[in-house]
């Protein structure tokens, strides 16, 4: 369970002295005679040992001339693997789908041309709560404070401008000019990434990497990363209120929030599901962070668009426990949510809120769901009534021989392929409703982008996460228009030799848009999309693609991709009814875009 949530432990030793060499005294610092500097003690060997340190195996990147002397000490380091992007954005795409995976995540690209691009898959990371360390090649030291003009800039003797567009999408900025306080601010940047679970930013100028000093030791000096504690009087109380307000309750249910990933809670939330026998839900961007096969678990909490009957169970309890909730009008169906506040347990992260009473801070997640547990009076009572409630979903209609493939017959058969050797990524659109209704097995990893919802994020962080997670084979469910973003990083999956199977949804449009508002700014050019993969394919690598109509050729798609060719990377092109779509959708983008087109408020 928590493996999913990252592999980083970031309690272990790590340096409360982050720049301390291993010498046997600071004086050996600056004697060289005393401590020798290694020709290997340079800036570019430290970020690469310490980025392997914290758990990063793979790096991505785009390379321009302010990081290539960088690029060539973290090739240097052995147990760091840097790999080619086709463009910045995906390569930061590419370390938040890493990160979901492993803890964390890395992504190296040049000045301002390369960040500026990159920037919106870090933004996409900060909303998601990821730890990624994006690594810029700077320009030159010595051209600081000059007056200036460089390439690669708008053409003002101002350097700052990447910096500042960084400083609202990352939670810490290094900008690294000269070599003394080098140490200081890559292992401040790499731990705050670790503790606040954020993204950081790192310029590096680019005359630096090469250079020894003696601050950057040929082994990273440990730094210590403190653990978070709760304030235990605060804790206490916090689980006292709580425990009178849900033992009071007929029929208390809880619900998983995506927020369960950064708090490192996942466990705690369903031991504390196991002990006090109230349904589990999950909210839309939780799925995947609660296994679904625990006793008592009811489906997807998403209002309207909830999974069968979930929503009725949930809108009707006298209790509810949102442990990590994320409240927006996506997760909301535009602010239609039937919840009342007064019913409510807010947990976050480091903090509790009971119903409209008192709020407690500094108290972690997984503290206090571990001693609520303990505490709580065991209540079946909204179980027992979903139970009674519940009626099985009914299977689509059979298709007629050759009739055209339909989305819900698709979705039936990648249901099957899924087990604990499988990934699934959801791409932004109607994938979110239908992936939203698969019932992910045990040990199945599940990954979508709700927060911040960039289309075309899954071709990238499908490279990221299968690059991450070996041991697992992604599926990703990909929209056309979405494909038509991202697409080129397909070759780096092949240069990987990845073995990932795509089904392209090609509907001929943007149909996520065409629900919340059409027009025909919604429909794109088709492509000959299998062609396509077919010419980046170009007889290098493994790689096998089909276009499929009807169920009978989705079915020997689907078996060939499982079959003979399970050590490929394989894409299955899908063509469906520009208007098929799920239910969900329809019902879902109806009251977004009435949240959308609502009128001003009067003055």
């Amino acid at each position: 369970m928590d493996t999913k949530i990252g592999q980083v432990d970031v309690s272990r030793p790590m340096s409360n002295d982050v720049g301390a060499p291993p010498c046997s005294n600071s004086v050996a610092v600056v004697q060289n005679s005393v401590c020798p500097v290694s020709s290997d003690s340079t800036l570019g060997r430290h970020l690469a040992r310490r980025l392997v340190q914290v758990g990063v195996s793979d790096v991505f990147s785009v390379p321009g001339d302010f990081n290539l002397t960088l690029l060539d000490h973290l090739i240097a380091e052995p147990a760091l693997n840097v790999i080619g992007c086709c463009n910045e954005l995906n390569a930061g795409y590419a370390a938040d789908g890493y990160a979901r995976a492993k803890g964390v995540g890395a992504c190296v690209v040049t000045f301002t041309v390369g960040g500026l691009s990159v920037l919106n898959a870090i933004a996409g990371a900060y909303s998601e709560n990821l730890p990624v360390i994006c690594i810029v090649g700077g320009p030159n030291s010595n051209d600081y404070g000059t007056n200036r003009i460089l390439h690669h800039t708008i053409g003002l003797p101002d350097f700052t401008q990447e910096l500042r567009c960084f400083q609202t999408v990352t939670c810490f900025q290094a900008v690294v000019n000269n070599l003394d306080d080098a140490h200081e601010l890559i292992d401040t940047a790499v731990s705050t990434a670790l503790k606040e679970s954020k993204p950081v930013y790192i310029s590096i100028g680019c005359n630096l990497s090469h250079i020894p000093h003696p601050t950057f030791s040929r082994e990273p000096v440990p730094f210590f990363l403190a653990p978070k504690l709760s304030n235990q009087m605060g804790l206490e109380a916090a689980v006292e209120a709580t425990v009178e307000f849900l033992n009071k309750a007929v029929k208390p249910v809880m619900v998983g929030g995506p927020k369960l990933r950064v708090a490192k809670a996942g466990k705690a939330f369903v031991e504390l599901a196991d002990a006090c026998g109230y349904p589990v839900a999950v909210m839309p961007s939780a799925k995947g962070l609660v296994p679904e096969h625990i006793p008592h678990f009811i489906g997807t909490y998403w209002g309207a668009v909830s999974t069968g009957f979930c929503a009725e169970i949930v809108e009707s309890a006298d209790a509810y426990l949102f442990a990590g909730p994320i409240f927006n009008d996506y997760s909301s169906v535009g602010y239609s949510l039937l919840l009342k506040k007064e019913k409510a347990i807010i947990v976050q992260p480091d903090r509790v809120v009971v119903a409209n009473g008192p709020a407690f801070g500094c108290i972690l997640m997984k503290d206090f769901l571990n001693a609520l547990a303990k505490r709580l009076k065991r209540n079946t009572t909204a179980y027992e009534n979903y139970y009674r409630i519940y009626v099985p979903e009914g299977a689509p209609p059979k298709a007629s021989p050759n009739e055209p493939l339909r989305v819900n017959i698709l979705f039936k058969h990648v249901q099957e392929m899924l087990s604990s050797d499988t990934a699934v990524i959801s791409e932004t659109g109607d994938s979110w409703f239908n992936c939203q209704k698969l019932k992910l097995p045990k040990g199945c990893g599940y990954e979508f982008q709700m927060q911040y919802g960039s289309i075309g994020w899954s071709v990238g962080a499908t490279l990221g996460y299968a690059q991450a997670a070996k041991d697992k084979r992604v599926i990703a469910c990909i929209g056309d228009g979405s494909f038509q973003m991202t697409a080129q990083d397909v070759s780096t999956m092949l240069r990987c030799n990845q073995k990932s199977i795509i089904f392209l949804i090609n509907n001929g449009g943007y149909t996520i848009e065409v629900e919340i508002h059409d027009g025909p700014y919604n429909v794109i050019k088709n492509w000959n999309y299998t062609g396509l993969i077919d010419a980046i394919y170009n007889g290098e690598g493994k790689c096998w693609t089909t276009k499929v109509h009807t169920e009978e050729e989705l079915k020997e798609a689907i078996a060939t991709a499982t079959g003979t060719k399970k050590d490929c990377f394989c894409f299955i092109e899908v063509i469906v009814h520009k208007d098929d779509t799920s239910k969900e959708l329809l019902e879902w983008g109806s009251r977004v875009s009435a949240a959308n087109s609502r009128p001003p408020n009067p003055q």
